[in-house]
């Protein structure tokens, strides 16, 4: 079940906007966003908010500075998704162009799990690091930073997650950490890296280390912040817009990384009119399965290729991976919901689904397919180590999935083994004789911290259109925008009749709809049956391009009978 809502638009930011020389649909637009002034749609480079309010960057860059001169041996340690990969990428093509000896690791998720833990240590220590620099994970490893300080290994930890009650004894960037004033705490772990080279090549300047050479031009690894900003689905606020759309830009004019480039090429994507979708629902899965299947290292390896030959090949690897992730997942999925058959969900306030034969790598996709479906809380798990599960969760507006797990933690000592994560996507492990107690235990936390009005689920949209603005031009502008997670592509909320209907694919259908005098080409897809006459419908506006021809397409998001 679904509730329809308009977004509130505070009236004194809409009236600024107007008197600032927007539209009236823009500034109803930007307004419901929280736009309090134009210049906030500014995403010059200028505008990036200054490194030195990052606590520890200065310090930090000293630090990389120090042993970029000594000619100190670097070692990145990544980790296994997409902000990770994009981190790693970032992290060696950025130290190499600053001069330092730098190499990189990343685990297998399968035999190491995640972060910097003494069994990584034991593998990092192989390559006689003298420096280990954490990309995307750091914040909670306690024991790995203690086991490398052991073996005379300092850590300097980059990271964007949720601090534990302990850190970790080593120098932290860390927009969430404790004591950081960076305005902007949505920065993703390849964010972070990046201010760290930013503030790095500020002190290198200071020291004269470009007197005899030209500095890096860091601007060109925008195109793997913007994927790994985007992948892992922080809230783009203004920084991460500044930092995505000017990536973006990279992409538009052909000057990315054969990698990426690449990766356009084998999703069929154009990389000419790239947008915040490709990046998150093309090229992000793309890089995510190597992670989730394989080993990492394909991904990264893609990433770092200055080789547009190889590029390809490495990218067409990781799409082979990414259609087996589609397969296991749509297995895993279809179980799931055979299981949740002899389940009533709208009596439950959580879903916890655990299979000994699922696979580990795909459990947190299936968990947001489950979330997706039926708006509720919702963890699998797969089999882990000898005796152990590990399950990934996805949540709902409103209620705080780490924080939940930390409930659950605390009034069950030891019914969790380890946890971490975000409000929206967590994981954890458990033993395995112990799921159902979890199950138990989850769902108690939930009923205390959610009521059922938030387990309805609520569509936004910014209210009706009228059919004389629905036009390919509004289309293309809307497309300019770099829409996301905390700043939401517009939907619309208008009634149409259907004119014809026609399946294609045999899963979508392609329609005509009328309103108000005009006739909308349009497309519902994943939907074989067909629509009544009159609908209410939740729409986005799409510059279709077909054959060299852009026309106007509506998209339906959601629809009821009049």
């Amino acid at each position: 079940m679904s509730q329809i809502v308009t977004r509130e638009v505070p009236a004194p930011l809409q009236q600024t906007l107007l008197q600032q020389g927007l539209t009236p649909l823009q500034a109803r637009l930007y307004a419901a966003r929280g736009i309090a002034d134009s210049a906030e749609l500014d995403y010059g480079l200028k505008g990036l908010l200054p490194f030195q309010n990052l606590k520890n960057a200065e310090a930090m860059a000293c630090r990389l500075a120090d042993a970029i001169a000594a000619r100190q041996r670097l070692l990145v340690v990544a980790d296994y998704d997409a902000d990770g990969a994009t981190a790693c990428a970032v992290a060696v093509k950025g130290l190499s162009a600053l001069g330092a000896v730098i190499d990189f690791i990343v685990p297998n998720r399968f035999e190491y799990g995640y972060g910097l833990t003494p069994e990584i240590v034991e593998l990092a220590a192989q390559k006689r690091p003298d420096i280990i620099v954490t990309v995307d994970n750091g914040i909670a490893s306690v024991a790995g930073v203690d086991a490398a300080r052991a073996r005379g290994i300092e850590v300097l930890v980059t990271d964007h997650h949720l601090p534990g009650d302990t850190l970790p004894q080593a120098l932290i960037v860390n927009p969430n950490q404790p004591g950081c004033e960076f305005p902007s705490k949505n920065l993703a772990g390849v964010g972070v890296m990046f201010y760290v080279l930013m503030a790095l090549r500020a002190e290198m300047r200071r020291r004269g280390a470009f007197a005899a050479q030209p500095e890096p031009n860091l601007g060109e690894l925008l195109d793997l912040v913007a994927l790994g900003t985007v992948a892992d689905v922080v809230r783009l606020d203004r920084n991460n817009r500044t930092l995505v759309e000017n990536g973006l830009k990279r992409m538009r004019a052909g000057r990315m990384a054969p990698g990426i480039a690449a990766l356009f090429k084998v999703a069929g994507r154009a990389s000419y009119k790239a947008n915040t979708f490709d990046l998150g629902f093309t090229l992000g899965p793309r890089l995510n399965a190597a992670g989730r299947l394989d080993d990492m290292s394909l991904g990264i390896a893609c990433l770092l290729s200055g080789s547009e030959q190889q590029a390809m090949m490495l990218a067409q690897e990781l799409d082979k991976l990414n259609r087996e992730r589609r397969s296991i997942e749509h297995g895993m999925q279809d179980e799931a919901l055979a299981v949740l058959s002899s389940i009533d969900p709208e009596h439950r306030y959580t879903l916890t689904l655990y299979r000994d034969d699922w696979h580990q790598g795909v459990v947190g996709i299936v968990a947001s397919r489950l979330k997706e479906r039926f708006h509720r809380p919702s963890i699998v798990f797969a089999p882990g180590d000898e005796g152990e599960i590990k399950g990934s969760g996805r949540s709902i507006p409103g209620f705080h999935l780490r924080d939940a797990l930390d409930l659950v933690y605390k009034r069950h000592p030891g019914l969790i083994l380890k946890f971490g994560g975000h409000a929206m996507a967590a994981g954890l492990t458990l033993d395995e004789s112990r799921f159902g107690e979890f199950q138990q235990a989850f769902e108690a936390v939930a009923q205390q911290l959610l009521d059922e009005k938030q387990l309805t689920r609520t569509i936004e949209t910014d209210g009706s259109l009228p059919a004389r603005e629905l036009s390919l031009q509004l289309a293309e502008q809307l497309a300019a925008e770099v829409w996301g997670q905390g700043f939401p592509v517009p939907y619309f909320h208008d009634q149409f009749m259907v004119v014809n209907q026609k399946l294609v694919g045999d899963k979508h259908l392609k329609l005509r709809l009328a309103r108000e005098g005009q006739e909308f080409d349009a497309m519902l897809f994943n939907h074989a049956d067909w629509l009544p006459d009159r609908i209410s419908a939740v729409y986005q506006l799409i510059a279709n391009e077909w054959q060299g021809r852009k026309e106007l397409q509506v998209y339906l998001q959601h629809w009821a009978v009049v």
